[in-house]
């Protein structure tokens, strides 16, 4: 994993609000941290080896600030009538409405759905999970847009079940 893809994995932590994600691979192990102090959110992370895999170059460990607007984080969806079931995020990962470019959205505002349609899917780790419903009713509101970093619990959809 080069320093590149350490400092996009940074940002996407950092935009999708989430705590504190760990990734191993064969030979690194990164921990990211975030915790809000004012508008700053403060990441780290640490790149080491396994011990088995004596090198000896000392792990690197590194430090970076990261400056997030926080009026731009996704938004808690408004007070809503408790007559809708809202449909949360089971991962974290990346919501998209198609399951290909080329390909029309699963569902749209007005849709009439089942228990067990697919509703999205979510990219985790190169894998799309598809996202299924647990009700039945029909779609009133979607709160996430396409191709946007979403974080686990995070309401999706808003369904009404009558």
């Amino acid at each position: 994993m080069d320093l590149k893809e350490i400092q996009n994995l940074i940002k996407f932590v950092a935009n999708s609000g989430v705590a504190e994600v760990k990734l191993e691979m064969d030979d690194v192990k990164i921990t990211i941290r975030t915790t809000l102090e004012g508008n700053v959110t403060e990441t780290t992370y640490v790149q080491q080896l396994p011990a088995q895999a004596a090198l000896p170059q000392a792990a690197p460990q590194v430090t970076a600030p990261i400056v997030v607007n926080t009026a731009a984080e996704t938004q808690a969806p408004a007070a809503a009538d408790s007559k809708y079931v809202t449909i949360k995020s089971p991962i974290i990962g990346t919501f998209y409405r198609k399951p290909s470019p080329d390909k029309p959205v699963f569902t749209e505002v007005g849709s009439t759905i089942a228990k067990g349609d697919v509703l999205c899917v979510i990219e985790a780790m190169k894998l799309f999970n598809e996202i299924e419903s647990e009700v039945s009713g029909k779609i009133v509101k979607i709160l996430v847009d396409d191709m946007s970093p979403v974080e686990f619990d995070q309401p999706l959809f808003l369904v009404d079940p009558s």
